[in-house]
């Protein structure tokens, strides 16, 4: 017997077992043996802290590739702070999955606390450009070469009617 017990005539049963054999109740482990096996994810989940739950994320850090990310991940929930891990904008390569810098949100009650764990100082100026905005002179660069492409068009047409 491994520890399932039936809650209303007290007999024990095998950890495959469901029900009781002599009454059909469902059947609990019982008082005295181990609780089952926490996952992976539950344990996770028990170390962060609620009052670092709270408001949007914010960029609290970067790291260069997937692993260091991990380990900054690791950093912080040790902490209680949660977060989240994301490719930073611009940086996509699907050969190389793990490689390439990432970004460390954590929620907003929890960014001075994440900042304080990886001594990253406050940022002082606006928040970087996010993603699907382009800084102004990739913007600017753009519109050039819309441009240029437009004129060589135009010239291949002129060419082609009056050359």
């Amino acid at each position: 017997m491994t520890g399932l017990v039936c809650p209303s005539c007290a007999t024990g049963h095998d950890a495959d077992e469901r029900f009781c054999r002599r009454c059909g109740t469902p059947l609990v482990h019982a008082a005295d043996a181990p609780p089952p096996p926490r996952s992976e994810a539950r344990e996770r989940a028990r170390k962060i802290r609620p009052q670092y739950v709270e408001g949007a994320l914010v960029r609290v850090a970067a790291a260069r590739n997937q692993a260091e990310g991990e380990l900054v991940q690791g950093m912080l929930l040790e902490e209680g702070v949660p977060s989240l891990m994301r490719r930073s904008g611009g940086f996509d390569v699907p050969d190389f999955l793990a490689s390439g810098p990432r970004d460390i949100l954590v929620p907003a009650s929890g960014a001075a606390a994440a900042r304080d764990i990886l001594q990253v100082p406050e940022p002082t100026g606006p928040e970087p450009a996010g993603e699907g905005h382009p800084p102004t002179w990739v913007r600017a660069l753009a519109a050039a070469l819309a441009v240029l492409i437009i004129a060589l068009v135009a010239a291949g047409v002129y060419s082609a009617i009056f050359g």
